[in-house]
């Protein structure tokens, strides 16, 4: 079995970039352009939790790190670095290879270098941290606090694939072998939208990522925003692979869904060519589906404008697992 430092060596370093001190020393120095703040978020992955013990290593790898930089893009920042903690109950070359590729491939991707971290040996579960840190001019950062009535509410993407994934390989729905197949790469290789976040800078007022919902997310929008929202449920952008699944599990996966990491965030309605255009040129396909409100509260409404009942809540890290 290989070290620790073995391990680190062989795994997990890499060049850092021109002006940045990264692995291998008590701490990782990188430089913030003039005039930014640094934006930095935190994710904890545990197995059994937030994956299942048997997904493929490359793409945890990717997963542990989209997580986060969907947080960068949420907050409209450009990433710098990021630090990666791994609790590992055995250190298996070809596990250890695997995440590794799939982890580098996205920082690559995003200019998100592996700067620094920590390994440890679990007694019991493996445990992934990863950290990231971003620069972003204060006057376009989307805050979650900035929503303002009147604005329209956007999701970027598609809703539903990753929640119906999981319940597929947790049973909570009847095995469907080819469902599972379309909709599992929705749950395992989040793509997250870094370019658009940075995009709608000066355009969008606030935004999150749908980690745990669309209806749970947008609410700590409107809760920092002293607000409230009216959701068109018609106009929410269903993944295809949904298509046929019966209503209450439709409307689950796409009101309640977590893991889905694309964005949700209001803008003014004279921004709507310009959101557009953000999202066509990041590629990131965005859809309206709602309106910010003066009063408390998130409505949702069916194709004739009447009220849903029974709105399904998100995720919960304390709740059932």
């Amino acid at each position: 079995m290989p070290s620790e430092f073995d391990l680190i060596a062989q795994y997990f370093t890499r060049p850092a970039p021109d002006g940045v001190l990264g692995v291998g020393d008590d701490c990782a120095l990188f430089p913030v352009p003039a005039g930014m703040q640094v934006a930095t978020s935190k994710d904890l992955l545990v197995s059994g939790r937030h994956f299942y013990p048997d997904v493929a290593p490359r793409a945890l790898g990717h997963k542990a790190l989209a997580v986060n930089l969907s947080d960068l893009g949420a907050m409209g920042a450009r990433p710098i670095g990021c630090l990666l903690g791994l609790a590992l109950p055995t250190a298996e070359p070809a596990w250890l290879a695997g995440f590794a590729e799939g982890f580098h491939a996205l920082a690559a991707r995003h200019g998100c270098a592996l700067i620094g971290g920590d390994t440890t040996r679990s007694p019991h579960d493996l445990v992934i941290s990863v950290t990231v840190f971003g620069a972003v001019d204060p006057a376009r950062a989307l805050r979650r606090d900035a929503a303002k009535p009147g604005d329209d509410i956007w999701v970027s993407g598609r809703l539903g694939a990753a929640d119906v994934a999981y319940r597929l390989l947790d049973g909570q729905l009847p095995a469907d072998p080819a469902r599972l197949a379309a909709t599992r790469g929705a749950l395992e290789w989040p793509e997250p939208r870094v370019a658009l976040g940075q995009a709608l800078g000066g355009i969008a007022h606030a935004a999150i990522d749908l980690s745990d919902g669309l209806l749970q997310d947008l609410g700590h929008i409107l809760t920092a925003s002293k607000a409230g929202a009216r959701i068109d449920y018609a106009a929410l952008p269903l993944a295809d692979a949904l298509a046929g699944l019966p209503e209450p599990v439709l409307r689950r996966a796409a009101l309640g869904g977590g893991d889905v990491y694309e964005l949700c965030f209001t803008a003014p309605p004279e921004a709507r060519d310009a959101v557009l255009a953000a999202g066509a040129h990041t590629g990131a396909p965005v859809a309206r589906v709602g309106a910010i409100t003066a009063e408390a509260g998130i409505q949702v409404r069916d194709a004739q404008g009447r009220p849903l009942a029974d709105l399904p809540g998100g995720f919960d890290h304390f709740g059932p697992a």
